[in-house]
């Protein structure tokens, strides 16, 4: 699944072998991020949906008729918030040139910007020194992949602990993902610095790291997250306007 040359057999075969996983198993299962090449509770179908190779609506019925639709909720609530989003997306086309436009300008600054160019530099090859963080840059360029509580917890410390444009770190996700869409994306990165839902960001938390990756970073820990994000969302509404139009 790292090189962007997936199949519809291929995708047919990655939605038949996971459909007794759909029900009860991945609602109980799906918010642990057990590593590159163990990501077993969750389908991994992302990158064959994202090219219509499987269709969002014979996911759905595969979950269902397996499954039924109490057990089967979360993984349908996972394919519809993919329709959502480029719902939202279609009908807002201002946010998307917005984003264009400011990503260009902070792309343009990385060539003025030294310290920045080297802050960047350093999160996306992962050499910032926080294991956690570096481990996902270096699975998400090595396998165009990333669990999605990893994604969240990425994209919260790229804007509140490196204090990183969070343009570019969606840019970044977007050149690398296989599954990377304009509406998916930019939408999980709004979403995380409180953007897409005011005044409420995503805030990356350390326990819940250490809980929700299997122990691999039990440490998972940084100067100042806390206090820092505390003061993140005191400054929250000087942050959403220095980001307009978003």
């Amino acid at each position: 699944m790292t090189d962007g040359s997936q199949t519809l057999a291929e995708g047919e075969k990655v939605l038949a072998a996971f459909t007794h996983r759909m029900g009860r198993r991945y609602a109980n299962g799906r918010n642990t991020d057990h590593g590159p090449d163990e990501h077993t509770a969750v389908s991994v179908l992302s990158p064959y949906i994202r090219r219509r190779l499987v269709l969002e609506s014979d996911a759905v019925a595969v979950a269902l008729a397996a499954h039924g639709p109490h057990d089967a909720e979360k993984s349908v609530q996972e394919v519809i918030w993919r329709g959502y989003c480029k719902g939202w997306l279609e009908c807002r086309p201002q946010v998307w040139d917005s984003y264009r436009d400011v990503l260009d300008a902070d792309l343009a600054a990385l060539d003025r910007d030294r310290r920045l160019r080297r802050d960047v530099d350093r999160a996306m090859v992962g050499q910032t020194g926080l294991t956690c963080f570096d481990a996902w840059a270096a699975e998400l360029v090595d396998t165009g992949y990333l669990h999605n509580h990893a994604r969240m917890w990425f994209a919260s410390i790229w804007i509140f602990t490196l204090w990183l444009p969070w343009r570019l770190g969606a840019d970044f996700f977007y050149r690398h993902l296989l599954d990377g869409d304009a509406a998916s994306n930019t939408l999980g990165w709004r979403c995380v610095a409180g953007l897409h839902t005011r005044g409420k960001p995503y805030p990356a938390d350390a326990q819940n790291i250490a809980t929700f990756t299997a122990g691999r970073f039990a440490h998972a820990i940084w100067p100042h997250a806390t206090a820092g994000f505390f003061k993140v969302k005191q400054n929250i509404p000087r942050i959403i306007e220095k980001a307009l139009p978003a």
